[in-house]
């Protein structure tokens, strides 16, 4: 049977593979000399001591694994994953994702030990090794929480069932908690990074196709405003409202200081909407070929509905005002209305005849 895997998501499994077995020959024929920091090989993981020699590490250590067990991880999460959201996104998005949810990390936690050193003064802190795709898996995480939150993933034949939208907070408690036990900060920290810097780019910044059919700003959406969305609902019920106090509250600060910019309540809603429509849309995150996924044609005829929809509700409201216009008044509106109208159904039967 024939496994059909996306362009870019089959270039990183390679990449992982051969950047993690020349990872393990090197720290091998390291150990083989008498090396004692076999582990640190500054020309393919991240060590912040020597990065400023070597600027390719911040892309090469995350897919350099530590052993044959974080590889096999990093492996089955990034096939499935990366065909999964490659689908949904298309290369070129997904490739950004990738740059995001890897560089920016690497990036933060380099800066974050160089100031750690500067203080402490200790070697330990300069020679530590950043690498792994744990960041990267967090980020995989996040997104599927954007479009899947509510699928069921089942373990052990059913034994265990865990919604997609729990991952991210299950992942981060375990490894912060393991970080704790091992002494080993870097376990929490490039989750924690990945997690924050997926989630920021996916709220504010990511372009996206406008399934809902309600945004008059045009076919796409920056970001993604939908309140399920939201930084507090990565947690359980019950820290929901602390956690959104405080989000606000760096969120509006954040805001004054022209960092960020609010969402307005048509993205709010329009978002809601999309949200709504992606899951009704995406495919299973196992199974991105499986029959819940919709051709071509099935969503320009679901956009043609939409198109439709919202010319009703608009004639509908502007029947309900008290004052009727003249007949001319009208007629001229409807005029100035339908080419917006007509542009969303060309649209459609354009995308239908792909």
């Amino acid at each position: 049977m024939r496994i059909n895997i996306p362009p870019c998501t089959r270039i990183l499994l390679v990449l992982l593979i051969g950047f993690s077995l020349v990872y393990q020959a090197a720290s091998y024929r390291a150990r083989s000399l008498g090396n004692a920091n076999s582990n640190l090989i500054p020309w393919i993981i991240l060590i912040p001591q020597y990065s400023i020699f070597y600027p390719w590490v911040f892309v090469t250590a995350t897919l350099a694994e530590y052993n044959i067990i974080t590889l096999s991880s990093a492996g089955t999460i990034l096939f499935f994953g990366g065909r999964y959201l490659e689908r949904a996104w298309g290369s070129r998005d997904f490739l950004k994702f990738i740059l995001v949810a890897s560089l920016v990390p690497n990036i933060v936690a380099t800066v974050l030990y160089v100031v750690a050193f500067a203080v402490s003064r200790a070697d330990a802190v300069a020679h530590v090794s950043i690498q792994g795709s744990i960041s990267l898996q967090a980020g995989f995480l996040v997104a599927f929480k954007q479009l899947v939150p509510e699928h069921t993933v089942t373990i052990l034949k059913g034994i265990i069932k865990i919604r997609v939208k729990h991952f991210p907070a299950a992942m981060l408690i375990s490894n912060t908690v393991a970080a704790i036990i091992f002494s080993a900060p870097t376990v929490a920290i490039l989750p924690w990074l990945g997690f924050l810097s997926s989630w920021t780019y996916l709220r504010f910044y990511k372009q996206q196709p406008d399934l809902s059919g309600s945004s008059t700003g045009g076919s796409t959406l920056k970001g993604d405003a939908s309140e399920t969305f939201a930084f507090a609902y990565f947690w359980p019920d019950v820290v929901h409202t602390p956690i959104a106090a405080v989000s606000d509250a760096i969120f509006n600060i954040l805001v004054q200081l022209r960092i960020c910019t609010p969402f307005s309540d048509e993205e709010v809603e329009s978002s809601n909407q999309q949200a709504t429509a992606r899951g009704q849309g995406l495919p299973n995150i196992m199974n991105p070929e499986g029959r819940h996924g919709i051709n071509k044609r099935e969503e320009a005829e679901r956009r043609r509905k939409l198109a439709l929809k919202a010319l009703d509700q608009r004639l509908a409201s502007a029947s309900r005002q008290p004052s009727a216009p003249s007949p001319a008044h009208e007629s001229s509106r409807l005029e100035s209305s339908t080419p917006v109208h007509a542009a969303t159904l060309a649209e459609g039967d354009e995308f239908s005849k792909q």
